[in-house]
């Protein structure tokens, strides 16, 4: 028989003695403490605190997808914790707006010795964007280094060996080739869909060309963008073309992965898709929160600090901007629209294969 527990106590559940005796303010070390660095240790331990969450949230994920089969229940899981990394996403956002009650004076009250403390140390930040899939060709030097340079010779270690692990784009690309619906039989799905679009690309290149209120330098310009958006959907209908792309770093999920996320996404009412549309919704829900925190990060330092360097050498708020732009994962997701058309011009899916992607109920005999 088991003994009895003892009964819990809140405080001890929490370890609220070690947390809430985690703030040594270093401007408290020469006597003179600036009121306002308390309020800046809380909110960049409640960041770490949070991106631990995220962590754990993705772990969850990636111990779901990285298998040979993932059974619709698991996906609804999936879901759901992406949903949770998404509103935790708002809540660090919505952080900064507290850290914003510090006003730039305030912050030079302590500022000098936080040097060369900087948030581009947060090991658990840079495993997160590397269990994600952020390709580490893609990173931003820092002072001229790799990322890792920054960090202590364990958190470095331990960064790195996140970059070898099988990350949630590599998860989801085998998922999506997984796809058993991109081929549907004697349908050929993809002639069909191909014939749509070049109609509608036919409809929409005449608007331009015979539109009375463009101009001909307006028209010479618009027809240029039409022509470049033509030529990606050259490259989605070949093979080649595609992983030509996908060698330069110009995209990464593979000819079948993207095929497969676009069937989703253009069929996305059959409910089969529900889910998978879901998910896929999440993972470009998640790489928007980050760009979006990123960006607000970068207005919140130029709003602090101006055009000075940041306390861990880089460019302040110039590094963040550029970081929103360039150190996102699921580029390809958003760049699936380009290749929608309405629904009234989707290829009509023969009974056979509705029947496929619907749920039925069978009575007994």
């Amino acid at each position: 028989m088991a003994s009895p527990r003892k009964p819990l106590y809140y405080p001890e559940y929490l370890q609220l003695d070690r947390i809430l005796d985690a703030q040594y303010p270093e401007s408290a070390k020469d006597g003179s403490p600036a009121h306002d660095e308390m309020l800046f240790i809380i909110v960049h331990q409640t960041f770490e605190l949070w991106f631990k969450q995220i962590l754990h949230e993705l772990d969850l994920v990636q111990g779901i997808f990285d298998n040979d089969t993932v059974p619709e229940k698991h996906v609804g899981r999936a879901v759901h914790a992406l949903r949770r990394i998404n509103e935790i996403q708002r809540l660090l956002i919505d952080q900064l707006g507290v850290l914003e009650t510090m006003t730039p004076l305030d912050f030079l009250d302590f500022r000098d010795d936080l040097v060369p403390a900087s948030g581009f140390q947060s090991m658990q930040f840079r495993q997160i964007e590397n269990l994600l899939g952020l390709d580490p060709a893609h990173r931003l030097k820092i002072k001229g280094a790799a990322y890792v340079d920054v960090l202590s010779e364990e958190h470095a270690r331990l960064v790195r060996a996140t970059e070898h692990q099988t990350s949630l784009l590599d998860c989801v690309q085998r998922w999506l080739e997984r796809t058993p619906f991109v081929s549907f039989g004697d349908f050929d799905f993809w002639d069909a869909y191909r014939a749509a679009v070049e109609s509608m690309l036919a409809r929409d290149r005449m608007v331009v060309e015979t539109h009375p209120n463009i101009d001909a330098e307006e028209r010479s310009v618009q027809l240029a963008r039409f022509d470049d958006m033509a030529g990606s959907f050259d490259a989605l209908f070949d093979r080649d073309q595609w992983e030509a792309l996908r060698d330069t770093g110009k995209r990464r999920f593979s000819h079948r992965a993207i095929l497969a996320a676009l069937l989703i996404n253009l069929y996305r009412d059959e409910p089969i898709f529900q889910l998978p549309f879901r998910f896929l919704t999440g993972l470009v829900d998640i790489d928007e929160g980050f760009t979006a925190w990123r960006q607000r990060h970068a207005l919140m330092v130029h709003r602090m600090i101006g055009g000075r360097i940041g306390t861990g050498g880089t460019s302040g708020h110039g590094y963040l901007e550029a970081a929103a732009d360039k150190h996102r994962t699921f580029q390809d997701l958003f760049d699936l629209p380009t290749f929608f058309i309405p629904r009234s011009a989707l290829p009509e899916l023969p009974m056979s294969v509705r029947e496929q992607l619907d749920f039925r109920y069978h009575e007994p005999a």
